[in-house]
């Protein structure tokens, strides 16, 4: 019995002196930084641990916002460490771990084509690059999209501090964003993008979001407010909101998304994408549907998305783009009186209104670096939007639609009123198709000139509209033809060129720019005349300056400023009159004030802020209520405020894999006036 005791004994002794040093090896630790050649912190990096000579992944993490990565519980031992991130070659690198190590990494670029490609997606470049940035810019990452669950734009768009988003029926499939105080119906003020490219089907002629894709479709948003909005156009006169669709993967992967709810939503979406060899490709599928929340209102929409990358050599690259989206919808244009809403809250009366969208869209862009200092690129893109929209009433005017030409006024005797709004009385059909199609070339160059670094960027775009418009009264609630009232062609084409070079000496950059918009207008009425047609003409031409200054030599943080010429074209139907003559209409035009601050005083806590003032010259305004109204320069008016945005990461704070986050957007506008002072002859 002693002999076992002994034994025993010494064996626990062996457990005691063991046991601490298998917890000890448990808790060993890599931590170290992933930055660019100029010193710069990559977020977002995948970082790869495996064991020496294993193909399979040990552990894999991504860097945070200053590019930091945390690795724990690792056994010790020797490994190899694999860094990866978008237009950068992969590093790899050995390290040995006895204990908590500390490896730092920086990463070149790699191909450097496929690099200038990736990067000329995004309005500020690199992450990197917000340092230099002279404005107010803010981007919702791919993280921040996945992990809020965010159901449509509206969501999304209101996590910006500035950004209005009011719904309409509540899906977002038509959101009305204004920014800064400006007025968000259809997003008229708002240049809406998408990789850099122009996403609406008429930036000039008619600025108007009949169409927006669902938000499943990108992996990023920007906004950008600032004086930087003048290499963007034609409207430049509150923000630019840039759409990012994601990239190809570096290896194969497959997503599969299906969500479902109550009203009968459905919510479902698969991607496959990969990159083998030069050639890289991703493809997204993504159906919605469901129920409004109102009566007689359902939506049905389809969105496909394809981009393909191929790297012809470290030179060259080619990256395609193709998109289909459709959209059934049945939504009507109009409201509840207040008799309606007291005897049905959730009432619609207009339970035969039905809008039918398509959209096909193209691009190929062709990235070349010319040299180490210069590289271009060069993009065509095209798109065709048709949409037919029936319904019985635009307005309380048409409470019921009662066909009412000069010809035979009141001829629809059987529509006596709202009793017979869903079997006799009519409706009408706006039924518009527009075809876009542009070409826009950027360079930039890259140049010391003393102690000052020069980066300066041109480019040049030339870009169509044509607009088809058809209006036709029908003679039942559900008729898909009918009296032909309006047959219009209308017509934009678009010169513009910029120029922005910024001048970057130590901790300041400052960022002078100017844009040149030309345009040439056509409007066609066929009907006129009885059918003889009329047809007017007209050419607008607008310079914008601006100009930005950022300074950041305080640790983390960017102090800015800048003002620049707002600027938003009227569209063609505003100056170029049925009849073929011309309205007096000047553009839409303001001088934007700002300066704010971006700061990360701590890891893990981002604060933005900024006041702004925008002092409009001639603000374009209806001349009255009525609908389909003239409109007219109203005169001068100012909207003046604060915005203030902030976000905390307790992942970043405290080193950790769990994260609790917080993030908040304030905007303050005390001051929106009408001085009225006329500058249009337009009566009202």
């Amino acid at each position: 019995m002693r002999g076992i005791g002994a034994r025993l004994f010494v064996f626990s002794l062996l457990g005691l002196v063991c046991v601490p040093a298998v917890f000890s090896q448990a808790s060993t630790r890599l931590t170290g930084t992933v930055a660019d050649q100029n010193g710069h912190s990559v977020a977002g990096a995948a970082v790869m641990i495996a064991r020496e000579g294993s193909r399979t992944a040990f552990a894999e993490t991504k860097t945070d916002f200053d590019g930091r990565y945390l690795f724990t519980g690792l056994p010790p031992g020797n490994y190899q460490v694999t860094v990866g991130a978008v237009g950068f070659a992969k590093l790899r690198g050995d390290v040995t771990l006895t204990a908590s190590e500390q490896l730092d990494l920086t990463i070149e670029p790699g191909q450097v084509a496929a690099h200038v490609s990736v990067t000329s997606s995004y309005l500020a470049g690199t992450t990197e690059s917000l340092e230099e940035i002279p404005g107010s810019i803010n981007r919702i990452t791919a993280k921040t999209l996945e992990n809020s669950r965010v159901f449509n734009f509206s969501e999304a768009l209101r996590k910006i501090a500035g950004v209005n988003v009011r719904d309409e029926e509540g899906f977002g499939l038509r959101p009305n964003i204004g920014i800064r105080g400006t007025n968000p119906t259809r997003s008229t003020k708002i240049l809406l993008l998408e990789d850099g490219l122009p996403l609406s089907y008429a930036p000039y002629g008619d600025n108007s979001s009949y169409y927006h894709p669902p938000v499943e479709r990108y992996e990023s948003i920007e906004v950008l407010k600032g004086s930087g909005q003048i290499a963007y156009g034609p409207q430049t006169i509150a923000g630019v909101i840039n759409y990012v669709t994601p990239n190809p993967p570096a290896t194969p992967t497959f997503n599969l998304k299906l969500e479902g709810g109550n009203q009968r939503f459905l919510n479902g979406g698969a991607g496959f994408g990969g990159t083998f060899g030069s050639f890289g490709t991703i493809v997204n599928f993504n159906h919605k549907q469901g129920n409004g929340s109102r009566e007689n209102t359902r939506f049905k929409l389809y969105d496909l998305s394809n981009k393909s990358t191929y790297e012809i050599n470290s030179r060259n690259s080619l990256t395609a783009k193709v998109t289909f989206f459709r959209e059934d919808s049945n939504l009507t244009y109009s409201g509840a009186t207040e008799s309606e809403y007291a005897a049905n809250p959730r009432g619609n009366v207009f339970k035969n209104d039905f809008f039918n969208g398509r959209r096909y869209g193209f691009s190929l862009q062709h990235a070349a670096v010319l040299t180490s200092k210069i590289n271009l690129t060069t993009t065509f893109y095209s798109n065709y939007f048709s949409r037919d929209w029936w319904r019985q009433s635009s307005n309380s005017n048409e409470r019921p639609l009662r066909i009412n030409t000069a010809a035979q006024p009141f001829r629809d005797l059987d529509c006596r009123g709202m009793i017979d709004l869903s079997t006799t009385c009519g409706n009408q059909g706006n039924l518009r198709d527009y075809l876009t199609v542009g070409f826009e070339s950027r360079a930039n160059f890259n140049f010391d000139f003393g102690s000052v670094r020069n980066d300066l960027n041109i480019g040049f775009r030339v870009h169509r509209e044509d607009q088809y418009r058809l209006r036709k009264l029908g003679d039942l609630p559900n008729a898909r033809d009918g009296e032909l009232v309006e047959q219009n062609e209308r017509k934009a084409l678009a010169y513009s060129a910029f120029a922005q070079h910024r001048f970057i000496w130590k901790n300041l950059a400052v960022t002078p720019g100017l844009r040149i918009e030309k345009m040439y207008y056509d409007r066609t009425n066929f009907l006129f005349n009885n059918g003889a047609g009329a047809t007017g003409k007209i050419e607008l031409t607008q310079l914008i300056p601006g100009v930005g200054v950022a300074y950041s030599g305080i640790r983390n943080t960017t102090l800015f400023a800048g003002v620049h010429r707002g600027f938003s074209p009227p569209r063609v139907e505003d100056v170029v009159t049925d009849s073929g003559g011309t309205r007096e209409l000047d553009s839409e035009l303001s001088w934007n004030y700002e300066a704010g601050v971006r700061t990360r005083p701590i890891r893990g806590i981002e604060l933005s802020g900024a006041f702004f003032r925008n002092d409009y010259q001639n603000q374009i305004v209806a001349a009255t209520l009525a609908s389909g109204t003239a409109f007219t320069n109203g005169g001068a008016t100012m909207q003046q405020g604060l915005e203030f945005s902030g976000e905390l990461n307790s992942g970043a704070i405290l080193r950790s894999t769990h994260n609790f986050y917080f993030r908040t957007a304030y905007t303050y506008l005390p001051l929106a006036e009408f001085r009225g002072e006329r500058l249009s002859s337009v009566t009202s």
